[in-house]
């Protein structure tokens, strides 16, 4: 996620979420969506975020920043940046090469356009491969046995299963094959959050009347309050989301404070 103030300044990652209610059509989400591919093949992706998607029906699109135009492969860039300069802060060194992985649903357009991602940041990018396998990868390379997985991948915004055959490690001529891969491109954590702020707002709203939605503050801590809920109930059958002074109206200030159990959230 990449967000741009109105002092022309550039937030990455959690700080700028923390941003995004409240600067919605400047705050950059996302954008792997969007990666290698032409306006007339995103209607729907574009219908779902409020950011601006410009470029002629037959062009690679772009991103419109108050005025000014980023490819997706420049935002990306952006994030790989910081990720980069994260690297380098925990090794104690420059990191000069990367293995990038993106979907295996990807096509070549969008496979290079990720690579471009990568040559903007300085970064020499030694491949592109799947994230199903880089997952197989890191769990079962040590494993040295020829076998079928199926690898579940449940991200922020997308939902991706695949099938692997991985074999030849014993002889030390591994390969992992991805035999088959589906998925749904909007589902994700981000719709999990959605469902419970919609479920708070509107609890909220039976006892005091007003509707936290409209309040881009207000929505912003509730969005966060959330996301903080939705963790805890990984581990806890319940939890409370406490948020004091969320709003206010004639007769004074107005507290949020909900309980909610994991199975009342597994059942929204």
């Amino acid at each position: 996620m990449v967000g741009f103030t109105d002092k022309n300044e550039r937030l990455v990652g959690q700080i700028a979420r923390h941003q995004q209610v409240t600067n919605p059509e400047h705050t950059v989400f996302s954008i792997k969506r969007f990666m290698g591919r032409r306006h007339s093949e995103v209607s729907s992706e574009e219908k779902i975020v409020p950011y601006k998607i410009t470029g002629a029906a037959d062009e690679l699109v772009k991103v419109d920043i108050r005025g000014k135009e980023y490819t997706p492969p420049e935002i990306s860039a952006m994030i790989l940046q910081d990720l980069s300069k994260t690297a380098e802060d925990y090794l104690g060194e420059k990191v000069t090469d990367a293995v990038i992985t993106v979907p295996a649903y990807f096509n070549d357009s969008q496979r290079q356009a990720t690579k471009d991602a990568g040559a903007i940041t300085g970064l020499n990018v030694r491949r592109i491969i799947n994230e199903p396998t880089a997952a197989a990868l890191a769990y079962g390379v040590d494993k040295k046995k020829d076998e079928k997985v199926a690898v579940f991948d449940f991200g922020g915004g997308t939902f991706d299963i695949s099938i692997l055959d991985i074999g030849g490690f014993k002889e030390q001529t591994g390969v992992v094959d991805v035999i088959a891969t589906n998925g749904d491109g909007h589902l994700g954590g981000d719709d999990l959050d959605a469902a419970l702020i919609n479920y708070l707002a509107d609890e909220f709203k039976k006892t005091e009347g007003i509707n936290l939605r409209d309040d881009p503050m207000a929505h912003q801590r509730l969005k966060e309050a959330a996301e903080k809920a939705k963790c805890e109930l990984s581990t806890q059958l319940e939890t409370t989301v406490n948020l004091p002074f969320i709003t206010a109206d004639a007769k004074g200030p107005k507290h949020l404070q909900i309980t909610i159990s994991r199975s009342k959230f597994e059942s929204l």
